[in-house]
């Protein structure tokens, strides 16, 4: 795949550790718990991949880590991942496909979905996209999907936030009237928070005005990986 990468994420799991375990966050399935670690954690996540200039890491990248199980079910989970990667990769050239622990995160940004200032509503180009990767999705079922908005720095922060949960809300909408279970979807809007790039130019701001996703292990993946690691 041209454009998947693979991160070893030891040692910002570790930071999240603290949060996990309470008992809050115990009680909540895996797609939830990616979303609270996620916020928790994005920044340390930022600072140790590198992967972005934002103020507040990935949130993204800390959902998958909130999916985490580890051990021989972890890496059977993993290689589950590695085929819908490179399926997500090989319907849609134009995403960002990171394999990333036990998950995957895909950048839908501005050669596949992206909005136009000020915007939540899905062109038909992004429309014509996602219509892509609905099938990877429908072939791997027992996968939780987080969609996280994002907006350029244009605007107050207020309504940037607003905004990006529209975003996310918009493609959620999109996929569920396509057949995706509702039920295995999560949406946020992280606003301005997390760039891509400096918001320094047009160019720069359309990257920014993007969806992200995070694709983590449901329970049910997470209790066939373990009974097939016991055989």
């Amino acid at each position: 795949m041209k454009k998947t990468k693979i991160y070893m994420l030891t040692i910002a799991l570790a930071a999240s550790i603290g949060f996990s375990s309470c008992d809050a966050v115990k009680n909540t399935n895996n797609t939830q718990r990616g979303v609270a670690i996620g916020a928790a954690s994005g920044a340390v996540i930022g600072g140790i991949l590198g992967n972005n200039v934002g103020k507040g890491g990935n949130t993204a990248l800390g959902a998958i880590i909130g999916g985490a199980v580890g051990g021989a079910a972890g890496g059977i989970i993993g290689n589950k991942m590695d085929k819908q990667a490179q399926k997500i990769d090989q319907a849609l050239p134009g995403a960002d496909v990171e394999r990333v622990g036990e998950g995957i995160k895909i950048t839908l940004g501005e050669n596949s979905v992206n909005f136009d200032l000020g915007k939540s509503t899905l062109t038909s180009t992004a429309k014509a996209n996602l219509d892509k990767i609905i099938p990877v999705f429908n072939e791997y079922p027992d996968t939780d999907i987080q969609i996280v908005g994002h907006t350029d720095s244009s605007g107050s922060d207020e309504l940037n936030q607003k905004l990006s949960e529209q975003r996310a809300a918009s493609v959620k909408a999109y996929l569920t009237g396509k057949g995706i279970n509702s039920g295995r979807i999560v949406t946020m809007g992280r606003g301005e928070t997390e760039p891509l790039v400096e918001n320094t130019t047009k160019e720069n701001m359309a990257k920014n005005r993007r969806v992200e996703f995070a694709i983590t292990a449901n329970e049910k993946m997470v209790q066939d990986a373990e009974k097939e690691a016991k055989q």
